[in-house]
C-alpha cells in the first residue's frame, strides 16, 4: 500500500510540489518532538497547526455551515493575513489551512501563498468556481494542496451544498487538479445521507482513480444557520466511520485522513489537545472553525504566542472540553460550552445569536463512543498518529 501511493504522487505530482511538502513535513517532524519536549516539561507550546478563514462570502449555502453569509461580508485584508502567518513562522509553524466560505472568492488568496513560499497552505473548497486557470497558478506556487469537498453523489451533494449541479462542478475541480500535476485530496463529512454513497471502497478508489493522493473523512456537526440535527450520526454510525476508515488504510492506494482520534483508537479533540486552532473572518481566535466564540483578535498590539498563550477563553476551554469529554463539546455538552462562554465573557463571532444557537442544541454522541475504541491496524498510520495526534497528557 505505502509503496502504490509513493509513487502515485512521485510520478503524478510536480517536483516543486513534491519538494515543498518534503521539506515543510520534516520541518513540522521536528517541530512535533519539540512540542513533545516541551509539554513534557510542563511550558506551554504554540500550536504546530493553524487554520483561517480568510472570507465569509460564499457561492453555496451548505446544510450545517457554520458561516453566516446572509450577513456583511467579513474578509481578512492582504496585510491582516501576512502579518498573521509570519507570527505563526516566527513560532515555528508551516502549515495553514485556508478556508471561508469559499477561500476561492479572496481577491488576494495567491499573493499571500505566494508571499510566503516557505510554508504549505491546504484550501478547503468546494470546488464548483475551481477553474483550470486557478490550477496552473497553484502548479507554478508548488506550496498549495487543494482539499475538494464532496458531500454526496448527484442529488445528495446538491441537497447538502444547496446549489444545482455542484457534483459534476467538484468532478471537474478534480480533472483540473489532475492535469495540473497537483497534490490534492477529497474532504467528506458523513452524515445519514452520506454514509451509504461515500463510506465504501467504490467511492475511495473513484476518488483515487480521479487523482487525488489522500481522502478526509469528517463527522457531520449541526451548526449554523440551517444546522439539521436530525443528519447526526448515531453511535453505531461513528463506530462503523471508524472501523472503515481503519480498514481502508491497509488496502487504498491513498492517504485517508482523521482528525479524531489516535493510534489506539481514543477520541480526541485538536483544539483541546493545542494542536490546531482557527481564525475566522473578522480575525477573531477561535478554538476551532465551527465554536465561533472567542474573547481575542489577531489584531492585538500583543505578539501573538501572546495573546494565545495568556487567553482566559483558551485556557478554559481547553481544561473545560478536556474534563467533559475526549469528544466535541459543541455536540456533546452545548450548556457547558454556554457557561463557559458567559463566565469568561467571550462574545459570539458568527453574526448571529451564538447563545441561542446553543440553547437549542440538543446533546447528541460526536465520535467519542467509549469502549468501542478501534486501535489502527497499519504501521505507518500508527506512527503517524503517535507524533502527530498523541494526547500530551490533555485528558489527564
Amino acid at each position: 500500500m505505502v509503496p502504490r501511493i509513493l509513487f502515485r504522487i512521485a510520478t503524478s505530482v510536480g517536483l516543486r510540489t513534491q519538494w515543498c511538502f518534503l521539506r515543510n513535513s520534516a520541518w513540522n517532524a521536528r517541530q512535533m518532538i519539540r512540542r513533545q519536549r516541551r509539554l513534557r516539561k510542563g511550558q506551554w507550546s504554540f500550536p504546530p497547526f493553524m487554520f483561517i478563514s480568510v472570507t465569509s462570502a460564499c457561492n453555496l449555502r451548505c446544510t450545517g455551515c457554520w458561516v453566516n453569509t446572509r450577513g456583511p461580508k467579513q474578509e481578512l485584508s492582504i496585510d491582516q493575513l501576512n502579518r498573521f502567518i509570519g507570527a505563526c513562522k516566527s513560532e515555528g509553524v508551516r502549515f495553514f489551512g485556508l478556508l471561508g466560505g469559499e477561500p476561492l472568492l479572496h481577491p488576494d488568496l495567491f499573493h499571500v501563498i505566494e508571499r510566503h513560499r516557505d510554508c504549505c497552505f491546504q484550501v478547503f473548497t468546494n470546488g464548483t468556481i475551481f477553474t483550470r486557470e486557478m490550477a496552473k497558478e497553484m502548479r507554478r506556487l508548488g506550496n498549495v494542496t487543494p482539499l475538494i469537498s464532496i458531500e454526496g453523489l448527484d442529488v445528495v451533494n446538491d441537497e447538502r451544498r444547496g446549489g444545482d449541479g455542484t457534483y459534476p462542478k467538484a468532478l471537474e475541480a478534480l480533472e483540473h487538479c489532475r492535469r495540473e500535476r497537483l497534490l490534492f485530496g477529497v474532504a467528506s463529512s458523513i452524515c445519514k445521507s452520506n454514509i451509504g454513497d461515500l463510506l465504501n471502497d467504490t467511492f475511495a478508489n473513484e476518488v483515487a482513480r480521479r487523482g487525488a493522493h489522500y481522502l478526509w473523512y469528517y463527522v457531520y456537526r449541526p451548526v449554523g444557520e440551517n444546522p439539521a440535527p436530525e443528519l447526526m450520526l448515531s453511535p453505531d454510525e461513528v463506530k462503523r466511520l471508524r472501523e472503515f476508515i481503519v480498514d481502508l488504510r491497509t488496502r487504498a492506494p491513498l492517504l485517508v485522513v482523521d482528525s479524531y482520534w489516535d493510534e489506539d483508537g481514543r477520541a480526541l479533540c485538536p483544539a483541546v489537545l493545542g494542536l490546531s486552532h482557527h481564525i475566522g473572518p473578522a480575525g477573531d481566535v477561535e478554538p476551532c472553525p465551527v465554536i465561533q466564540f472567542a474573547s481575542e483578535s489577531i489584531d492585538d498590539d500583543r505578539p501573538f504566542a501572546t495573546v494565545l498563550r495568556e487567553s482566559q477563553f483558551m485556557r478554559e476551554f481547553q481544561r473545560v472540553a478536556g474534563e467533559a469529554s475526549r469528544g466535541c463539546i459543541i455536540m456533546e455538552r452545548p450548556d457547558l460550552l454556554k457557561e463557559l462562554v458567559m463566565r469568561t465573557g467571550a462574545k459570539a463571532t458568527s453574526g448571529r445569536d451564538g447563545l441561542a444557537e446553543l440553547d437549542g442544541m440538543c446533546p447528541h454522541c460526536s465520535h467519542y463512543v467509549p469502549g468501542h475504541e478501534v486501535a489502527e491496524k497499519h504501521w505507518l498510520y500508527r506512527w503517524a498518529k503517535k507524533y502527530s495526534f498523541f494526547g500530551f497528557g490533555a485528558y489527564g
